[in-house]
């Protein structure tokens, strides 16, 4: 009985580590999360360029209220569950890494308590935050400087405290909304997108802040709008 989060990185399948494609394509069942109108997530689109699509099977992780999501990882477990209780081995395919702020975390803990002795254990990915870093050429710290990474939804104080301590800060938050208004030059749709990444990066240099770079997940939001086509 066997449970692996696997970081798949941030959405691009090259960055995808050799041991963790080597994991996926070993384990019986590779469970990769989508959204509750069944679109697909980046997770699915790394897993399905590396392995066979007869071994994956979807989830839904629901996005929204704390309710919706709760349900929705409890369903999920009892799916994982059910493989790793017949003694199987059972991969979980989770964007960036499985032990920074990822999902993989709670589904985990309710696995573990549905099937107790399972073994559960983890390959880490490449960060949406370090993929930014390197397109932009941004070195995140280098001999005795300090990183801080925080999400936004932390407070005004915590992030005037980490850009006032560290010589870099990571910061992100998950956006939603409704498109009531003209975005990109596209006619407002009237429809929600919600938990759309967003991640910046701030360099001070002599107590100033040097730079600030950021990206937001655009194309996510443009699918559940229904602007561009899903995968």
């Amino acid at each position: 009985m066997r449970l692996t989060g696997v970081g798949v990185g941030p959405g691009d399948p090259d960055l995808l580590t050799i041991k963790g494609r080597k994991l996926l394509r070993a384990a019986d069942v590779v469970f990769v999360p989508v959204s509750a109108e069944g679109l697909p997530g980046y997770a699915e689109g790394v897993v399905l360029a590396h392995v066979d699509p007869a071994h994956v099977q979807r989830v839904v992780f629901a996005l929204g209220g704390d309710a919706d999501r709760g349900s929705s990882w409890n369903t999920a477990a009892r799916q994982v569950a059910e493989v790793v209780g017949r003694s199987g081995h059972a991969a979980f395919a989770t964007i960036g890494d499985p032990n920074l702020y990822s999902t993989f975390t709670y589904l985990a803990a309710t696995v573990r308590r549905l099937v107790p002795g399972v073994a559960i254990d983890t390959v880490p990915g490449i960060t949406a935050f370090q993929d930014l870093a390197a397109r932009s050429g941004t070195v995140l710290a280098e001999g005795d400087q300090t990183l801080a990474l925080l999400p936004f939804t932390a407070g005004r104080e915590r992030l005037s405290t980490a850009l006032a301590e560290h010589d870099t800060v990571v910061a992100h938050f998950k956006c939603s909304g409704t498109h009531s208004g003209e975005w990109l030059g596209r006619a407002a749709t009237g429809r929600r997108f919600e938990d759309v990444d967003e991640i910046y990066i701030f360099t001070v240099r002599n107590g100033k802040l040097s730079s600030a770079i950021g990206v937001e997940d655009n194309l996510s939001r443009m699918r559940q709008l229904g602007i561009v086509p899903s995968m």
